[in-house]
């Protein structure tokens, strides 16, 4: 019988603590291949011959939580001689800033692991390549369908897929139909890689596998709809095709990794006396679980940590419930309470005792427990990183595209358990917090700023209904049939009513103590 996995769940590391310096700004170094020797004596550096590495592995939109996650992986595979096959061609699609920063540094950059017992850091050098699609689809393209690619990861964020809420269909916008114009200049994720699957198709080269490391429920079958979704628009032999021979495991990925903001940066510089345009900061805790279905190999990350499984469901659900859906639940009445950081709110008893509450008695009865997983240990861990001070994660992050999170993490527990006829009402409160959320005002009653594709029309939808959730709930694309749960709008609307009668603390602290008894 396996053993419990046990948590922190960590990378196998050549790193070691570097403990801060107070040498003059003067010392520091710029990072590049020619300095890399500099800063050894500081920070771990590649020890590989980079020049060496295949470029197999092609990421989609590359940001600073794959800079501190996959790349890693494939960084540590490279470093332990465990083979040099897997190297990574990184894709910007949106914003150039990140190639501005890499370019001049090689592709290299630094990745800092903070916990409360120091700091680790290490440059990464896995990244052979940079290409900015906007400037290059061509170059991009000719990537995707190099007979050495052979893995492609993306991170597009849940609200990239297209697809429709309630059917799963990949719904095109004017992006797509652009793309579906203009085959060889595509915008799209999806545009590059079903023209890409094309080139191969007709060259007779076999295709690559495409693993989705965005937070979403079954994110291969996801990639798997939009990919074949698109495909069909185009070409129904080549969809076909692309269903019966391309592989698309889900995956879960888990690395609290905070925007990096210039003060970051400057401590980075101070303590590690490296000039790093972009460094990454990001916790000790990491974990990937794949879907062990690949068409064209299987890249050596079980040697490095990532654990490969059958079916990645109950891995999946475990963290976006409990982590993704506390980090909405104390990102929006965290906020509302007046805090700015999740490691001061987790000092905040109140608060503490709610996520633990809401984790334990509403959501761990809702979820199947995955094989190997001490699941109160894993719970424990997550207070833990949470907490970590020297990560100090800003709650208005955790804030952000709730329209696409809270139908992915938080309804989902919140629906099953109104079906279930269990305990909900932390779920519930987690849910006016985002509802009050969208109703902040400025001293002129003018909407706050909120971080949401579709903030503008759902705030007006919050600030229409007040205390009654309902012309909120109406909104089917976010809640689907919630709102028409015999009962539930009128228990939301009483909690809208407390939280505007006594307040969050007490509102939270009332629920709180009704969960315990």
């Amino acid at each position: 019988m396996a053993q419990p996995e046990r948590f922190p769940r960590r990378l196998p590391r050549t790193v070691v603590p570097v403990p801060p310096t107070a040498e003059p700004v003067a010392r520091v170094r710029p990072l590049t291949t020619a300095t890399l020797e500099q800063h050894g004596a500081r920070l771990t550096v590649p020890t590989y011959d980079r020049a060496a590495l295949t470029p197999a592995v092609v990421h989609l939109s590359v940001g600073g939580f794959s800079r501190a996650h996959q790349l890693i992986y494939f960084d540590e595979v490279a470093q332990r001689r465990i083979s040099d096959g897997w190297g990574v061609v990184g894709v910007g699609l949106r914003a150039r800033t990140l190639q501005e920063a890499l370019a001049p540094q090689d592709n290299l950059y630094t990745v800092v692991e903070r916990s409360p017992d120091g700091e680790r850091a290490r440059v990464v050098g896995v990244l052979t390549d940079y290409l900015f699609a906007p400037d290059a689809p061509g170059a991009v393209l000719d990537r995707l369908a190099d007979p050495r690619t052979r893995v492609v990861t993306m991170t597009i964020t849940d609200a990239g897929y297209l697809l429709d809420p309630a059917t799963r269909a990949f719904t095109p916008d004017d992006d797509v139909r652009h793309d579906l114009a203009h085959p060889g200049a595509p915008r799209t994720v999806f545009g590059f890689l079903v023209e890409a699957l094309d080139r191969r198709r007709r060259a007779g080269t076999a295709p690559f596998t495409v693993v989705s490391c965005d937070n979403l429920h079954r994110n291969g079958d996801a990639t798997r709809a939009a990919v074949v979704g698109f495909a069909a628009l185009r070409d129904e032999v080549l969809a076909r095709w692309i269903a019966d021979r391309v592989a698309f495991p889900s995956s879960m990925v888990d690395r609290i990794t905070p925007q990096t903001t210039p003060e970051e940066r400057a401590a980075v510089a101070r303590r590690h006396r490296v000039d790093d345009r972009w460094p990454v900061i990001t916790e000790p805790f990491s974990q990937w679980v794949i879907e062990d279905t690949f068409c064209n190999g299987r890249p050596p990350l079980d040697e490095v940590g990532v654990r490969f499984v059958r079916d990645v469901t109950a891995h999946e659900l475990m963290k976006t419930r409990l982590l993704n859906a506390s980090h909405s639940a104390l990102g929006y009445l965290g906020t509302l309470a007046g805090h700015e950081r999740i490691d001061v709110l987790m000092g905040d008893p109140l608060f503490a005792a709610y996520v633990t509450r809401l984790m334990d008695d509403e959501v761990t009865p809702l979820i199947p427990v995955p094989e190997g997983i001490d699941l109160a240990e894993y719970k424990a861990t997550l207070l833990q990183r949470f907490a970590n001070p020297a990560i100090a994660d800003r709650l208005s992050r955790l804030c952000r595209r709730g329209s696409t999170k809270l139908p992915h993490h938080l309804l989902p527990s919140l629906r099953q358990a109104l079906a279930e006829g269990r305990p909900h009402a932390l779920l519930t409160l987690a849910l006016a917090g985002w509802v009050q959320y969208l109703q902040r005002v400025d001293d002129d009653g003018r909407p706050l700023p909120v971080e949401d594709d579709r903030g503008p029309h759902l705030q007006a939808l919050a600030l229409a209904g007040g205390t009654d959730p309902r012309p909120l709930l109406a909104e089917e694309s976010v809640f689907g049939d919630l709102g028409s749960v015999p009962g539930f709008a009128d228990e939301l609307a009483g909690v809208l009513r407390r939280l505007e009668r006594d307040g969050v603390r007490a509102t939270v602290a009332a629920a709180t103590r009704a969960s315990a008894r």
